[in-house]
């Protein structure tokens, strides 16, 4: 990961913020630049183009606002101009995201929400129907900022809270040291904005691993049978059935959901097929592993089959010992350290907030459609030995096009988090990606594959830079894992080569910038023909390049 330039704005004392947000950054690994702002110089800060704030450049801002502030502020207006507050508030946010994203267009402003501060009961709970009491236009203007990120690409909403609002005020220290928010709340805020920072450059949890046992059913399939194990209605089997619903939401949400259990296979897969209340089902499941080996041999066969990093995997499992076996032999795999009573397993699982991201798509909606075909592309391939052969049975297809509109949140979200098959890591969002397609000088190409077995989906995007009249470079190459070896890059490579000579280019150039994950595409450019012309740079005279042999038929989607 890159060097992240995380800029701190608040108006309240904002030292504390950044020591612990730096404490986090070197914990986690992370080359953080922090500037942070003058003391309550908001305003002041984003409309003057020569401040600080812009010779810095960040890539982050966290904006951070007292509440304790904005209520003096409130209480500031007459009682008849109150009714306005919020969506005033909301008006000034807005015209502030405007000005930072004119001047800094690739900048991404982290605003904690104001949801967590203690209502003052002027008027009692009668405050919650009345427009110009305190709590009513707090609630109102934490809805006119969801709003706003919903539309504004610029702004996200950092909400939530760790424990109760009493613990996030710190009276005293407000009076004292004009610090509005007790200690462990703002390591906390730091925490979660540095995991939103993380999962906008890629790195996320991807995957869930289950154990079954006491874990997704109190009890022991083995032993106690289907009539025997917990789950449902009834006693402790209710906190097993809303961990199992939340564990569903994961996987309609795009989390691939895993089972590693020692167990006979079909023993364990009996509650999945039968019990009546059993929430999850075998079609949740993307892959299921229950046999008699060690879980960390497992795992890793779970890593193979699905092709994810180890560090995108989260294993859950109610056995400490085994817990200690994963974290000793797979360090990279995140293993929470579950409580011992079933009924906490999902206040503490949401507490720790592990599947932070940065895109949503409908395509991830597929994801364990996808990967269960995925695991029958595997046993094929088990059973065949000439891989040409098994390539050439899978009755492949694809369909190559320009960008378009609909698969704008896809790309952007293929864009930000791709780390292994992906040439030079450079990330877009969704105005980014809207901005190229209209670029006359970029050509696009997104890749639909799909087989005998199903659909993967769109799993290939290409940016291309028209330099010069007869010149081009690659400015982003980025390819789903779960389409390795199935000669994707060999069709869209002849395609590209097609289109572009078609627009009178003769030389494409590329290059290949290495970070810790992409080693993957180390050779990529020279396997396709590409030559030497500097260190990690390549370039393709297209007047002679010969077309390479792949095994997908095409379905036209031609450039317009």
């Amino acid at each position: 990961m890159k060097q992240v330039r995380l800029a701190l704005m608040g108006n309240y004392a904002m030292q504390f913020m950044a020591r612990g947000i730096r404490k986090v950054a070197t914990k986690r690994g992370m080359d953080l630049a922090l500037h942070t702002t003058e003391y309550n110089t908001i305003d002041l800060d984003i409309i003057n183009p020569a401040s600080p704030l812009y010779d810095f450049a960040p890539d982050f801002i966290l904006w951070h606002e007292s509440t304790l502030a904005l209520r003096d502020q409130f209480y500031a207006h007459a009682p008849e101009d109150r009714e306005s507050f919020g969506q005033r508030y909301a008006d000034r946010v807005r015209g502030h995201l405007a000005t930072l994203a004119a001047a800094m267009p690739e900048c991404r402003i982290i605003f904690p929400d104001h949801s967590l501060i203690l209502e003052d009961y002027v008027f009692g709970h009668f405050g919650n129907k009345l427009p110009s009491a305190w709590q009513y236009q707090v609630v109102k203007l934490n809805h006119l900022l969801y709003e706003l990120a919903s539309e504004t690409d610029n702004l996200l909403i950092l909400g939530g809270n760790p424990s109760s609002a009493s613990d996030i005020l710190d009276h005293p220290l407000a009076v004292t040291a004009d610090l509005h928010f007790s200690l462990p709340y703002i390591d906390w805020l730091g925490r979660q904005a540095l995991g939103m920072i993380e999962s906008r450059y890629g790195k996320m949890k991807k995957c869930v691993i289950l154990d079954l046992d006491n874990t997704l059913w109190g009890g022991i399939i083995g032993d106690d049978g289907m009539e025997g194990i917990q789950i449902g209605s009834l006693g402790i089997g209710k906190a097993f059935t809303r961990f199992q619903k939340w564990l569903r939401e994961l996987g309609q949400r795009g989390i691939i959901l895993a089972v590693c259990s020692k167990n006979n296979e079909d023993i364990a897969r009996e509650p999945f097929l039968r019990h009546p209340e059993m929430i999850l089902r075998l079609d949740d499941i993307s892959v299921f592993v229950a046999n008699w080996e060690s879980k960390s041999d497992n795992i890793s066969r779970i890593r193979d089959i699905l092709n994810i990093g180890l560090d995108s995997m989260v294993f859950i499992d109610d056995n400490p010992a085994e817990r200690e076996i994963v974290r000793r032999h797979l360090p990279e795999v995140t293993v929470p350290e579950l409580p011992e009573d079933p009924a906490l397993y999902l206040p503490y699982l949401t507490s720790l907030n592990l599947f932070e991201t940065a895109t949503f798509s409908k395509d991830d909606r597929q994801r364990t459609r996808q990967y269960q075909e995925e695991s029958k592309r595997r046993l094929l391939a088990a059973s065949i030995t000439n891989m040409d052969e098994f390539l050439n049975s899978l009755n492949m297809r694809g369909r190559i096009g320009p960008f378009s509109e609909v698969d704008v949140e896809r790309i952007s979200q293929l864009s930000l988090r791709s780390n292994q098959f992906n040439l030079r890591t450079i990330r877009y969002n969704t105005a980014e990606i809207r901005e190229i397609m209209q670029d006359p000088a970029c050509e696009t190409f997104s890749v639909e594959l799909s087989d005998k077995f199903g659909h993967y989906g769109l799993i290939s995007i290409v940016i291309i830079r028209i330099r010069e009249d007869d010149r081009a470079e690659i400015d982003t190459w980025i390819m789903s894992c779960r389409v390795l070896k199935r000669t994707v890059e060999h069709f869209l490579m002849n395609h590209i080569a097609e289109r572009l000579r078609h627009r009178g280019v003769q030389l494409l150039t590329g290059e290949y910038l290495p970070t810790e994950k992409n080693g993957l595409v180390r050779e990529l450019l020279p396997s396709l023909g590409f030559e030497p012309i500097g260190e990690n740079t390549y370039g393709c005279d297209l007047t002679s390049y010969p077309p390479l042999n792949t095994n997908i038929q095409r379905n036209d989607h031609q450039h317009q």
